[in-house]
C-alpha cells in the first residue's frame, strides 16, 4: 500500500538515503563497541568490558530504531554488511593496541562524526524535506550519542 504521509516521495527518498547512511554508521559504530567489549584488555579489563557493553546495547536499540524510522516512511532499510560498508563514512578498526584508550579514543571519533552528520541533516530534513518528525527523531539520536561521547571522554580527564 502507498505510504501517504504528507511528504512527497521524492522528499521520503531523500530523507531515507541520509539514514540509511546513519544507520551504515550506527551498525559499525556497534560493530567496533562489541570488539571492543569482546577484546579489551588491561588492568582495567572488567570495569571497561561492562562498559563497552552498556554502549553496544543502547547502539543496538540505536540501529533498531533507525531501520524502523526509514521503515515508517516507506522505504527499505539496509540489512547487508556490503550495504553497510558502501554507507558508512566511518571506517573499520585499524592497527592499535587492545587497551581501552584507545578503544575509546577510536569510538570516540566515531560518535563525534556521527553526532556532526546528524547536526548536517537536522535542519534540512524538516526545512527541505518536510519531515519535522525525522528532524524531530535525529535530534534525539544526536542527545544519545553526544552523552554517549560524554561518557567516552570522560575517561581522559
Amino acid at each position: 500500500m502507498k505510504t501517504s504521509i504528507g511528504i512527497t516521495e521524492k522528499n521520503r527518498k531523500a530523507v531515507a538515503t541520509q539514514l540509511s547512511k546513519l544507520l551504515a554508521d550506527e551498525f559499525l559504530l556497534y560493530t567496533k563497541t562489541r570488539n571492543a567489549h569482546w577484546n579489551v584488555e588491561g588492568p582495567d579489563f572488567h570495569a571497561m568490558h561492562l562498559f563497552f557493553e552498556s554502549q553496544y546495547e543502547q547502539l543496538d536499540d540505536i540501529m533498531d530504531s533507525v531501520a524502523e524510522r526509514i521503515r515508517s516512511i516507506g522505504h527499505y532499510a539496509p540489512a547487508t554488511l556490503k550495504s553497510f560498508l558502501e554507507l558508512t563514512h566511518l571506517s573499520e578498526l585499524g592497527e592499535r593496541d587492545n587497551a581501552s584508550k584507545d578503544f575509546i579514543k577510536e569510538l570516540l571519533n566515531d560518535h563525534e562524526s556521527i553526532i556532526e552528520f546528524i547536526r548536517t541533516n537536522v535542519n534540512p530534513f524538516a526545512d527541505e524535506y518536510g519531515d519535522a518528525g525525522t528532524s524531530d527523531f535525529i535530534t534525539g539520536l544526536m542527545e544519545e550519542h553526544e552523552k554517549m561521547a560524554w561518557m567516552l571522554r570522560s575517561h581522559f580527564k
